[in-house]
């Protein structure tokens, strides 16, 4: 039996009075009115009626007892109906886990119009490039590269990060002319190293022609930011997202490398829990960021 329909029945004996009476109300047997608080007194170990053929009285402890329920489950139904509300209101606070690289440049803005739009709502970001485990770490949303190769999660596309290479004109003035894909072994290379094969580079020309490199990986990061600041130093050529290195491009800091080729087509995700009751705050969330990119990257 549950404990908490038992309390309800038990609730309603007491308003009314009777097994009786709580039976017709309540569209049971008088049979197993009994039963079920004969059941919740054996579970609480003390009786909560005097019983008599006519009618039943509170004991003492039933009446202690009685206004412990009420309490209990007046707070249960406002806790549920809030909890439901949840759902159906962007409200409460939704945890984010973000790239760095994007943290500020791409996702600030958007996050920023999101919560001028709902502003009962609080955000937590967590900048980190790893693809955490969102369960653990109770995180609502996480946006990456993925594959999701675990089943409890799920993804929304938000749009392809393209990535191209880039060098300063100072590391170029000193090599010999770069021409074609092969010709980046005989170069130093900033690597990202959270990528799969961060020493092998797969580039991808006009005619969707893939040529794959094995390159000299002389410096390597998790950071794009830091791979972003060494290409400006002349410490090699690297491979990053064309919005992170446009204003390094405009004001000359780099130059792009093989530009008839792109380094990756990287399709970004929000990832999320699989919920068959997903709260209105991660649903509206993920929504706003589809709706923000497809506009955003749509030539």
């Amino acid at each position: 039996m549950d404990k908490y329909d038992c309390q309800r029945l038990f609730i309603r004996v007491a308003q009314l009075g009777s097994f009786t009476a709580a039976a017709e109300n309540l569209n049971l047997t008088q049979s197993a009115v009994s039963k079920r608080i004969a059941w919740l007194e054996h579970r609480i170990g003390f009786s909560l009626f005097h019983r008599n053929s006519r009618q039943v009285n509170l004991t003492s402890q039933g009446k202690e007892y009685l206004s412990y329920c009420d309490k209990l489950l007046d707070e249960m139904s406002y806790t549920e109906s809030r909890l439901k509300e949840e759902l159906n209101q962007v409200s409460g606070e939704l945890s984010l886990s973000l790239p760095s690289a994007m943290a500020t440049t791409l996702l600030a803005k958007p996050i920023s119009q999101f919560m001028q739009l709902h502003p009962l709502l609080k955000i937590n970001i967590s900048v980190n490039d790893r693809l955490v485990d969102l369960i653990e770490t109770n995180t609502d949303i996480a946006v990456r590269v993925s594959q999701l190769a675990d089943s409890n999660y799920k993804a929304r596309f938000l749009f392809n990060n393209r990535a191209i290479l880039v060098a300063s004109a100072e590391y170029l003035t000193h090599q010999a002319k770069i021409t074609i894909p092969s010709d980046l072994a005989q170069q130093r290379c900033l690597s990202y190293s959270l990528s799969a094969l961060s020493n092998t580079w797969q580039l991808t020309d006009n005619h969707q022609q893939v040529s794959k490199v094995n390159v000299n990986s002389a410096f390597s990061s998790d950071s794009a930011e830091m791979l972003l600041a060494m290409a400006k130093m002349g410490q090699g050529i690297t491979a990053l997202p064309s919005w992170m290195v446009e204003p390094a491009l405009a004001n000359q800091e780099l130059q792009q490398v093989l530009p008839a080729y792109s380094a990756a087509n990287l399709p970004m995700y929000a990832v999320y829990k699989a919920s068959e009751y997903q709260t209105q705050r991660v649903r509206a969330f993920i929504d706003y960021l589809v709706a923000y990119f497809t506009d955003k990257f749509t030539d």
